[in-house]
């Protein structure tokens, strides 16, 4: 994020900072919420009431204080943070601030006309995200009021999200001074309200407006500069109870299970494919709810046979129970290759799996044309073999009787004769 403006409210769900937190099962309910006065109690209390309603247990201290600890003997004592502290100058872990203190979010065509002060600092905003998933499936009808200072995101950064933004005629400048300089922020690049989605699927909510939360901004009437349709109650309710549904990850939370393959009509995962072999995938994926475990449908998900590059890309078919599949042929390509299922879709924790498997060539006996030769000299040996018996049975006969005989007649024989040297001397 780039020039993200002082005042700053920041709600936030860190899931590596307690180790009892699971992506398989993130119910995690420990909250510390930081304030700068504890009066912020009861002027928010409906948003903490929601929160407590949810299930959530929330320690409140100040800011400032000096006993202030995340964490214990290594073990971090919260699941989550809200930090409900304007007047914070640092916050540690290279998060900077940078901007002018005095300045506000000013639109002179998009102002609540109950904004009475004359400045328009009281916005009436409808351009928030069209995600089912971040704010939930009930549309939002009323506009959300707004009154603070704009942050801008990064385009470059594709972990921010803008959730509601200015109109194209809003501006950021202090409302009591004259400048004769141009406002440094100005239309569509105002964000009022921004989430983060980390690598870890850590999630922040980060607004220009601590009043956003208020008891009176959630109770107040809102009726749009140049509008006649008034409503008897803001959207800023509903908008900030689904958002904290989000960031607490109670909802858009995917987890996946079970990654299987094997050769096709075979069940048994083995050490080792074949070239050339057919075989099964299949991967379980399921959301989570905010109560339990329910089946993800969806017709996006893919598998990679990855080796340095995808060999197979196949989109995965469902049985709309949680389960994905799909058969292929093994590349003819060996080596050590991954089955991959990356996936990444707006307001969704990243599923990231991956299984190794080696591939194999075919063995020198497994050669097509190595069987098909083999087998024709068999053929050949019999058929010869065969046919030599069957040609020639006098000759194989006469063989076989004159080997008797030459047996016979070596076992008669004259009496052997003993040499001596005397003897042998006569014969000389």
């Amino acid at each position: 994020m780039r020039g993200l403006f002082v005042f700053i409210t920041v709600i936030s769900l860190v899931p590596f900072l307690c180790n009892s937190f699971s992506p398989e099962n993130p119910t995690a309910r420990r909250l510390l919420v930081l304030l700068d006065d504890f009066s912020l109690k009861s002027t928010h209390s409906i948003f903490f009431n929601s929160l407590k309603s949810r299930g959530f247990e929330l320690e409140f201290k100040l800011a400032d204080d000096p006993k202030l600890a995340l964490q214990r003997y290594g073990q971090y004592l919260y699941d989550g943070l809200v930090l409900f502290s304007p007047s914070t100058e640092s916050f540690g872990g290279g998060l900077n601030l940078e901007g002018d203190s005095s300045a506000m979010v000013i639109d002179h065509t998009n102002y609540a006309v109950s904004d009475t002060e004359g400045d328009h600092t009281l916005i009436a905003s409808d351009n928030f995200i069209q995600s089912d998933v971040i704010l939930g499936k009930t549309k939002i009808e009323a506009p959300i009021l707004f009154r603070g200072v704009a942050h801008s995101l990064n385009p470059a950064n594709s972990l921010v999200l803008n959730v509601l933004s200015a109109s194209p005629a809003a501006y950021s400048l202090n409302p009591n001074s004259k400048s004769s300089q141009p406002p440094s922020l100005t239309g569509s690049a105002i964000s009022l309200v921004s989430v983060v989605q980390a690598r870890n699927n850590a999630r922040i909510i980060i607004s220009g407006s601590l009043d956003i939360f208020s008891n009176r901004l959630f109770s107040s009437a809102v009726q749009k500069a140049g509008s006649s349709q008034k409503y008897e109650k803001s959207g800023n309710e509903q908008f900030v109870t689904e958002l904290s549904k989000w960031v607490f990850h109670e909802r858009g939370h995917l987890k996946a299970v079970n990654m299987k393959h094997h050769k096709v009509e075979q069940t048994d995962e083995p050490a080792i494919y074949r070239i050339n072999d057919d075989l099964d995938f299949s991967v379980e994926i399921y959301e989570w709810s905010g109560k339990s475990w329910v089946p993800y449908v969806a017709d996006d998900v893919q598998v990679q046979f990855f080796l340095m590059s995808p060999y197979v890309l196949k989109t995965l078919a469902t049985d709309q129970k949680g389960l994905y599949y799909t058969s292929f042929k093994v590349p003819d390509i060996y080596g050590v290759f991954q089955f991959k299922v990356e996936y990444q879709r707006l307001g969704y924790t990243t599923l990231s799996l991956s299984k190794q498997i080696p591939v194999r060539p075919f063995n020198h006996n497994e050669y097509e044309r190595f069987i098909t030769t083999r087998l024709s000299l068999l053929w050949s040996f019999i058929y010869h073999s065969t046919l030599s018996l069957n040609s020639n049975p006098p000759g194989s006969l006469l063989w076989l009787g004159s080997s008797s005989l030459a047996s016979s007649s070596c076992t008669i024989a004259s009496k052997p004769q003993i040499f001596t040297e005397t003897n042998y001397m006569a014969q000389g």
